[in-house]
Formats: C-alpha cells, structure tokens, sequence
C-alpha cells in the first residue's frame, strides 16, 4: 500500500489545476486538507480512481501539531525555487534585492532566498514561516480595500471560526483582561497602530502580520456587572492575501507571541 507522508504527496496526486471542486482554494490546500483529515481523497474529482483505491487510508501524519507545521514550512519552502521572487515581491508589498524577497512582518524583517531558505529579525517558527510562504506563493496582490469584516466571513473562515474563536480570541481576551500592557506592546513591539473607528470599542489597534494583510483588534473593558469582550477583524481583501487556514495560522502565532511577552514581564522583578 502506497504511504502519504505530508501535504506534498497528496499535492502530487492532483492535477495543480486548483479548479476549486474541492471547496479549497488551491490543491496545494486540499493537500493540506486531506493530510489534517478535514477530506477525503475521493473529495478530488481529478484523482483516477484506481489511485484512490491505491492510497486508501494510507496518511501517515505527523505526531504533534508542531511536526506537522514543520513538514508543511519544508514542503512549502521547496516550492519557492520554482517562482518569480521579483513578481512576489510586488504581489507582496515587498521588496527583492536579486538574492531575496523581505516582507515586514509584524513590522519585522522576514525573508525567503530563491533556494526557499528562510531568515528572520525574529524568531524563526512554523506558525509565521507557513503564512509567510504560502503568502508568496499564493497571493493576489490585491489592494488593501478598507472595510474591516470577521474571521466567519471569510472566504474558508466559516469552518475554522470556532478553532479561530478558542485558539486567537479568546487567549487574546484573557491577555487584554489580565495584561494591562498588553495593548501598549502590540504598538511598541509589533508596529501597530491606534486607530478610531465605526466599531465602538474602548481599544483598537491595527497590527499588519503582513503588509497588505491588516488586523483590527478591537476590546470592550468590562463595564455595569458586563464581561469584557475582544474580536479580531480583517480587511475584506485579506482572503485574496492567503487562505483563511494560514490566516489562522498566522494569528495563533501571534498569540503565542503575546502570551510569552505577557510572561517573561510577569517573571520579570518590578
């Protein structure tokens, strides 16, 4: 029996047309997909069937989330020699010197070279380096639009909206509640921006975890025996920028991030 042993097996047993049939964007993502047991093979109309039968329950997936992340930075990392860094970089808003292409993210440096080696001004982990990559390769290169929606309405967001709800919210809201410079960091640390909106929130904050990819963090303080209350919005583009999964990827990294600033100050004597 036939093994897969990461997103890039089941990638090679599509057609790469990406015709959607699937419901992902890409068949890069449909990979993805099938290798986090979200679909099936047989989801793929351009599979013969005679190599389903062959692959039946045949992925071998990784054993913790974070060799999974891993796998799929590497697979992605070897798709990067076979595309134009100079044409992602205006895709990207970012700029190429001939050897590499540098986004700003989270208002960091964050860098691929033309082998699809990967450096950093900050700590080089999957959970940035996926979106990163998958961002070049992938985006649109449309333009910031300016109307701020929810996760849910993304395009793919509806069924990662509750993984995005308990995995970046909700450990966002408990930072903001317990964190009292948690918002003060988010400017400082991470390039971000207070900002006055429509949204009648008592914080918002703009941070750019990519340059065309904008995320408006707004918090309620807890008020009149009311509980507080936080919720993440997206440009309407953001969806065109990369898939609503590295979306979510990109922002659970980002609450890593928070929460290990949040406890070295902690720690840290007064």
């Amino acid at each position: 029996m036939a093994q897969i042993n990461s997103p890039m097996d089941v990638f090679k047993l599509t057609d790469g047309s990406n015709c959607r049939a699937c419901n992902e964007k890409t068949c890069m993502a449909f990979g993805v997909a099938v290798f986090k047991g979200r679909k099936t093979l047989d989801q793929c109309p351009k599979i013969a069937p005679e190599v389903l039968a062959q692959y039946q329950d045949a992925t071998d997936r990784p054993d913790t989330i974070d060799e999974f992340m891993e796998q799929a930075v590497e697979e992605l990392q070897g798709q990067i020699p076979d595309i134009d860094l100079a044409d992602a970089a205006r895709r990207t808003g970012g700029e190429f010197d001939g050897q590499k292409l540098t986004l700003r993210v989270m208002g960091k440096a964050f860098s691929v070279d033309t082998a699809g080696n990967l450096s950093a001004d900050i700590h080089l982990n999957a959970w940035v380096a996926m979106p990163f990559l998958n961002h070049v390769l992938h985006g649109k290169g449309v333009a910031v639009i300016g109307e701020w929606i929810t996760f849910r309405e993304l395009e793919g967001g509806p069924e990662r909206y509750n993984h995005f709800q308990q995995n970046c919210e909700k450990p966002l809201k408990h930072l903001a509640d317990t964190y009292t410079d948690l918002f003060s960091d988010m400017l400082d640390v991470f390039s971000g921006r207070r900002v006055q909106t429509h949204i009648d929130s008592d914080i918002s904050v703009v941070l750019h975890p990519l340059p065309l990819l904008p995320v408006m963090c707004c918090y309620w303080e807890p008020e009149e025996g009311m509980g507080s209350s936080l919720h993440l919005f997206f440009d309407k583009s953001a969806d065109q920028q990369i898939d609503a999964e590295s979306i979510y990827t990109l922002l659970a990294g980002m609450v890593k991030m928070f929460e290990k600033i949040a406890a070295r100050n902690q720690s840290s004597p007064s």
